[in-house]
């Protein structure tokens, strides 16, 4: 039976009553669908369509069980397609949706869907000379979308005579249109001329290059479509988070775009990953070419075998990590209790770590407060202003947005300002019961002696597996047991994701980053400064007389 738009709209109207079990970012998507049936100035064009839905029954699957036998759309994937070739645009009749994201997890017939839609904008979008692309950052894997779309070109009695194919090109002779695979490599990114652009995986692009490239070459077409589709991954600071970030705020009104559809299938921050009710969240596909019995039996070994569950989490329920080998648990990260008030803070007893070694990039400086059974943190961060314009693009954003949101102070010039930090430390001291300033020597003797000459109770802390090991163990039981208050910090939050651990034979672990950009000081400072709480509550007084740990 051939999807229609009715079954896009009947999606959208069972999803925003709660017939249909989907996480609050789909709900969003098939709100902001039935809302704008009512504007004015952009329109559904039921013909076009269904013009779109009914290409598939020329459409045949071409792995598995199913392979040969015509595509029916799920409602969801009714959903998807009749909204992007549905809505127009009053003004000029022209499609509204020149980018769509879709996000979902594995398994779920992504490349099938995107095959069909590559072979529709090649051929049937009325576009002479149409420039369609596969793109990725290999070309093998930019040949999957591509090599599904020509395998259903040449099944297809009908789609044969319509396509010509070779090893390289899908061609429509009767609009002089190709459809061809690109990859970060290709040698002729530069010069395209862009009416669609299919972009597999995008979560796994570590550089902006190819998204950029497709998106600046589409400025000659009128009505072209950028169609990103990816899984969940561990880089949030790649351009794939970056556009992910971006459709949540189109989806929750906080951003008016009108040329962005997406739709983002994945469990909602509160549902536990463990209860298979909430799967079908990530995974509309459930029960159809997502086996049951496929998903229990890797979540049964992903909750047995914690190295293997972030893949499971990215892959198969399309949850957003931060690294392969993350070491904080973050949906406890995201459980943390309120920071307490001023009142007790001042009253309760203050490490303050450091980490000061880089003076051309971040600095951090987190008084870390023993509140009874918890620890409480507050962190400060400062980077010199002409550092920021250094930084990759996404970064350099990240940087400035928390710069203007008070969580990084900007120093001026090309390095750090030590005196900046210094006052903030003399305004710590004054305000709270400070009985320690933990600090690696490394890029901060002058500072510490300076604060040490007035009375400061400066210790010095080597970052070694001996005094951190501890230190995050008991930060990592802390947050897990919700006793560990990090006021929300954004900043400190996205360092602890980036930290990796190096267990040794012994099961010490010691914190590393996956590459530069991902900053993990805050984390480092926190750790400095947990190790000294933990050794004054096992030997005050006499913790100072340790080796290697002495006051200036």
């Amino acid at each position: 039976m051939t999807a229609t738009a009715k079954d896009a709209h009947d999606y959208a109207n069972a999803v925003v009553n709660n017939e249909i079990v989907t996480g609050k970012l789909i709900r969003q998507a098939c709100k902001r669908h039935l809302l704008d049936l009512e504007r004015d100035d952009v329109y559904f064009d039921e013909d076009r369509a269904n013009h779109a839905l009914e290409f598939f029954n020329f459409c045949t699957h071409v792995k598995g069980v199913l392979a040969g036998q015509p595509i029916k759309l799920e409602p969801w994937q009714s959903f998807i397609v009749a909204s992007i070739f549905g809505w127009m645009r009053k003004e000029d009749g022209l499609r509204r949706y020149r980018k769509a994201y879709v996000e979902v997890a594995r398994k779920n017939a992504k490349s099938t869907l995107t095959s069909g839609i590559s072979l529709y904008m090649t051929a049937f979008d009325n576009e002479g000379g149409a420039e369609c692309y596969s793109a990725a950052v290999k070309r093998d894997q930019a040949k999957i979308i591509w090599g599904d779309a020509r395998v259903m070109a040449e099944r297809s009695p009908f789609l044969r005579r319509v396509f010509k194919t070779t090893g390289t090109s899908i061609y429509h002779v009767g609009s002089a249109s190709k459809f061809e695979a690109l990859a970060s490599d290709s040698r002729s990114l530069d010069g395209l001329n862009v009416h669609f652009a299919a972009i597999d995986e995008l979560h796994s692009h570590k550089s902006r290059d190819v998204y950029d490239v497709l998106d600046t070459a589409t400025g000659a077409r009128e009505q072209p479509l950028m169609f990103s589709i990816t899984t969940a991954g561990f880089n949030r600071e790649g351009i794939c988070y970056e556009v992910r970030e971006y459709c949540t705020k189109v989806l929750s009104g906080i951003i008016d775009d009108d040329s962005i559809f997406a739709a983002i299938y994945t469990l909602d921050d509160e549902d536990d990953w463990k209860d298979e009710s909430t799967w079908i969240k990530a995974n509309p596909n459930i029960g159809v070419s997502v086996k049951w019995d496929d998903i229990r039996r890797l979540a049964k070994y992903a909750k047995e075998t914690p190295t293997a569950r972030n893949n499971f989490l990215t892959k198969r329920l399309n949850r957003w990590v931060s690294t392969e080998t993350a070491w904080i648990d973050l949906e406890a990260w995201d459980r943390a209790p309120a920071l307490a008030s001023e009142d007790v803070l001042a009253n309760s007893p203050c490490i303050i770590g450091l980490d000061l070694a880089h003076k051309l990039d971040v600095a951090a400086a987190v008084a870390v407060f023993a509140v009874e059974d918890q620890y409480h943190v507050k962190a400060k961060f400062w980077l010199p202003q002409e550092q920021i314009t250094a930084k990759s693009r996404s970064i350099g954003n990240k940087y400035q947005a928390w710069a203007e949101s008070g969580y990084l102070e900007l120093t001026e010039g090309s390095i750090i300002d030590h005196e900046v930090i210094e006052e903030q430390l003399r305004i710590w001291l004054a305000e709270y019961d400070v009985h320690e300033i933990a600090f690696d020597p490394y890029g901060s003797v002058q500072l510490a002696n300076r604060l040490a000459r007035d009375g400061a109770p400066m210790v010095q802390v080597g970052q070694t597996v001996k005094n951190l090991s501890e230190a995050m163990k008991d930060v990592e039981a802390s947050v897990v047991a919700k006793k560990f208050a990090h006021g929300d910090n954004p900043m400190l939050s996205w360092m602890f994701s980036n930290v990796l651990v190096e267990p040794d034979r012994n099961e010490n672990i010691f914190p590393r980053k996956a590459h530069p950009d991902s900053k993990i000081d805050g984390a480092v400072a926190t750790f400095t400064a947990v190790s000294r709480h933990i050794r004054r509550r096992e030997a005050m007084p006499s913790v100072y007389e340790e080796e290697g740990l002495f006051i200036i």
